[in-house]
């Protein structure tokens, strides 16, 4: 099994911020770092700042050297596919091809609305998220001229991209004999995403879900790709799940403490409630607890596991986990 060290920089973290905890993963073992995309604030008090991803992830490119950097998710929303196609490819160069992609439909509302993006009804979005997919596969891959017409009036007409993704060793190949960075398509588990993810993604990332959720959703997947003639084993499978780890129950308790601090009172009205109910389904406690629910995930065959860290200025529990969860689990 794999980790990435999944961060929410929404909470406030600044640039230097997260090149802290950036490092921290890489000195770590961690597979790789990668962010949320939002423009607004959350969980917690609003109005905290809240950086660009791809900003941030082309300054991480240029300040590390081993670990791998995405996005998760990108929403289609918040960018043109052709548009997205350039920026992360810019960010792969400077990484010398480190880069993954994590695309999605999109869902907050709120922070489309206080920057004026457009934010229609989600069979809009999911066929705009068929339309990037399919953008991101020509745009890397197939040969100069390409054109296609997509499902939302998105045209593309001879195209010539340039600079094709870097030739790192590992990505999947294009038909045009390169390669191209890792597409991650995530969600929740719509009939519609398997399909868009069986026939375009390397990875299924699934948010938030227990081992016995990720085991349906896997079932799932599996036949999406048999429909369409695709090995189920060429499609990866990951899940994003909260992690709070302590050296000790004591440890456990203080870190208990901070979360609840950092979420709010306005979101947690039981902290003990609030807690109980992410213990059963986070990679949460001492080591020993925590390995074991990620043996659990283990078991129903997910890759890599996406640690979903709502405390990330506390690099401690960044090193915890690299001593105890990677490459321990």
């Amino acid at each position: 099994m794999r980790f990435v060290l999944m961060t929410e920089p929404q909470q406030g973290m600044s640039y230097a911020d997260q090149l802290a905890a950036a490092k921290r993963a890489e000195a770590n073992g961690f597979d790789a770092f990668f962010r949320a995309d939002h423009f607004a604030s959350f969980p917690g008090e609003p109005g905290k700042p809240s950086t660009d991803a791809w900003t941030v992830l082309a300054g991480l490119a240029r300040e590390t050297q081993r670990i791998g950097l995405g996005v998760l998710v990108s929403p289609v929303t918040f960018r043109h596919p052709g548009v997205l196609a350039k920026v992360a490819t810019t960010v792969d160069e400077m990484s010398g091809g480190r880069v993954e992609v994590g695309v999605g439909a999109g869902w907050n509302e709120p922070e489309h609305r206080q920057l004026g993006l457009a934010f229609p009804p989600i069979k809009e979005r999911a066929d705009l998220l068929e339309d990037q997919l399919a953008i991101l596969h020509g745009l890397w891959g197939e040969p100069d001229g390409w054109t296609y017409d997509g499902v939302t009036g998105l045209r593309v007409d001879g195209t010539l991209f340039r600079p094709r993704p870097v030739d790192a060793p590992g990505r999947p190949s294009t038909p045009v004999g390169g390669v191209r960075p890792r597409i991650i398509v995530g969600g929740q588990g719509s009939p519609r995403s398997f399909r868009l993810a069986a026939r375009y993604a390397d990875e299924f990332n699934l948010s938030s879900a227990s081992p016995a959720r990720a085991a349906e959703i896997s079932s799932a997947l599996d036949e999406a790709c048999r429909a369409i003639g695709r090995n189920p084993g060429s499609l990866a499978r990951s899940v994003m799940v909260g992690v709070l780890v302590g050296q000790t129950p004591d440890e456990v308790r203080a870190r208990e403490v901070a979360l609840l601090s950092a979420f709010g009172p306005d979101e947690v009205a039981d902290g003990e409630a609030w807690l109980t109910e992410r213990r059963s389904r986070w990679v949460f406690g001492t080591p020993d607890e925590a390995r074991a629910q990620l043996q659990r995930f283990a078991e129903v065959g997910m890759d890599r596991i996406m640690l979903q860290d709502f405390l990330p200025w506390d690099l401690e529990m960044i090193d915890l986990m690299g001593a105890d969860l990677v490459g321990r689990a």
